[in-house]
């Protein structure tokens, strides 16, 4: 079995070696990551999706995007210190690996791609439903194959490709909820023309400031978590920047101040200028509900395309995720070995192999929209939960052997270790508690724990085969 190894200088990545000695490439520059990193946690669920979690938390959404960010920045800090002493593109699998057990890198590393190819699949939907309602005569399957083939296009070609696609991506995402909140802010305190300051009219009427009581925090608490997903693509693409530590370093450092000023800045805004419950919240989405509200010309229309734009970076760096994950997978004897080629420094054949996936999920959707394409959406339903409380568990086993062997790579350090570790794993099992609440989200949870359970078992048999033959 070929295994993923640290190198002994800290500015160096982790080889994933392909045959013929051809290294995965260092094309991504430190402006890129940089960028990634700012408008990683910009996704399309916090533009739209967020209007459910409003409806059902009321202004006590705040409160609950306040919650889970804290419980993203600890897994976030903890998936740092390990990124930082050895860069991988397999990032926590590769961990889970060495401080766990092969089974646990197979299971966690596996259940993370099929997340990715399946959000690979419904961003592509979203997109062109967007396309369709501008283009009407056309049809919805042509949009998904141009996108689909755009973006696997551009993950073929050299990495420092997809790094200029999301560093405009994210800078587009970024200036969009920069105007927003700039916009919302002078509204609140009635310095943009034609506006009233609303003081804490929205914040404490109509019901109060939870005016669905405990349960509707907690849909409320369920719909930011899920929010949150797909940060750990910075960690990925770490690996192939020029400069892999402190690259990781800085996007850690930094999550703090994004998650407040992104997410939970954008809540407050939102509850503050608009009711709760004003219905354009659900129907228009709470972005251009407020920018209506606001008198904004062209409002859903510009949020359009600002949904469009963060809907195909989602796709473009699901594919990069995807394939780099996979391709880890493969370099350590656990996946297909055909899919080890490195042309260029770019996995190639797994860029091919997630796409491939992700498009066959897109025909899923069309042939059977209620069984199996539902069926896999359940199965990953709560897969960034699994993920964390994998990366919660390595941590806290490989902090313990990073101390004894190799002190000098903790250049990132989890805050009030072992303490806040724990009660990062406290908060995903309770969230994971949660989901047992809601029929909707307890479906999910039942089919992604027999996924997890699956996979885990696979790479049990798979561990044993291995060390019975060595």
């Amino acid at each position: 079995m070929t295994r993923t190894s640290a190198t002994s200088a800290p500015e160096r990545a982790v080889s994933d070696q392909a045959p013929g000695g051809t290294d995965l490439s260092h094309g991504l520059k430190q402006r890129h990551l940089s960028m990634i990193a700012l408008g990683g946690v910009i996704g399309a669920g916090l533009f739209v999706g967020s209007g459910a979690g409003i409806a059902a938390a009321g202004p006590a959404i705040v409160l609950a995007y306040a919650v889970s960010g804290l419980l993203v920045m600890l897994v976030m800090r903890m998936l740092g210190e390990m990124a930082a002493a050895n860069p991988s593109s397999g990032t926590f699998s590769v961990h889970a690996e060495k401080a766990i057990g092969p089974w646990a890198g197979f299971a966690a590393g596996w259940m993370f791609w099929v997340e990715l190819c399946v959000g690979i699949a419904v961003e592509a939907i979203g997109a062109a439903h967007i396309m369709q309602s501008w283009f009407p005569s056309t049809a919805s399957w042509m949009w998904v194959l141009i996108f689909m083939a755009v973006f696997c296009g551009t993950n073929l070609a050299a990495v420092s490709n997809f790094g200029e696609f999301e560093f405009w991506f994210a800078a587009l995402k970024v200036a969009a909820i920069g105007v927003f909140l700039l916009l919302g802010v002078l509204a609140i305190f009635g310095a943009l023309p034609g506006t009233e300051a609303p003081g804490s009219d929205n914040l404490t009427g109509h019901g109060g400031f939870v005016p669905n009581g405990a349960n509707g925090l907690v849909v409320g608490l369920l719909a930011s978590v899920f929010a949150y997903g797909g940060l750990e693509t910075v960690t990925i693409a770490a690996a192939e920047s020029e400069h892999p530590v402190k690259g990781v370093a800085q996007a850690v450092r930094t999550a703090m101040w994004r998650i407040a000023l992104f997410y939970v800045g954008s809540m407050l805004v939102i509850v503050t200028v608009l009711p709760w419950n004003d219905k354009a919240l659900l129907t228009d989405g709470p972005y251009v509900a407020v920018l209506k509200h606001l008198d904004i010309p062209a409002a859903g229309q510009i949020m359009n395309v600002i949904v469009l734009v963060a809907l195909l970076s989602a796709m473009n760096a699901n594919i990069y995720g995807a394939s780099r994950m996979s391709h880890s997978l493969v370099m350590r004897g656990e996946g297909p070995r055909f899919l080890a080629k490195v042309t260029g420094g770019v996995p190639r054949l797994t860029v091919i192999a997630s796409s491939a996936f992700g498009f066959f999920a897109v025909l899923l959707s069309y042939w059977w929209p209620d069984t199996v394409f539902k069926w896999l959406l359940y199965m990953t339903g709560a897969a960034v939960l699994v993920v964390w409380g994998f990366i919660a568990v390595t941590q806290l086993r490989m902090r313990r052997q990073l101390e004894r062997s190799a002190p000098e790579k903790l250049v990132v350090k989890m805050w009030l270790f072992p303490a806040l570790t724990w009660v990062a794993l406290a908060g995903i099992v309770a969230v994971l508690s949660l989901m047992l609440r809601e029929e909707d989200t307890r479906v999910q949870l039942y089919f992604t724990a027999g996924l997890t359970g699956a996979l885990a078992l696979i790479g049990y048999v798979r561990q044993r085969v291995t060390a019975a033959k060595q």
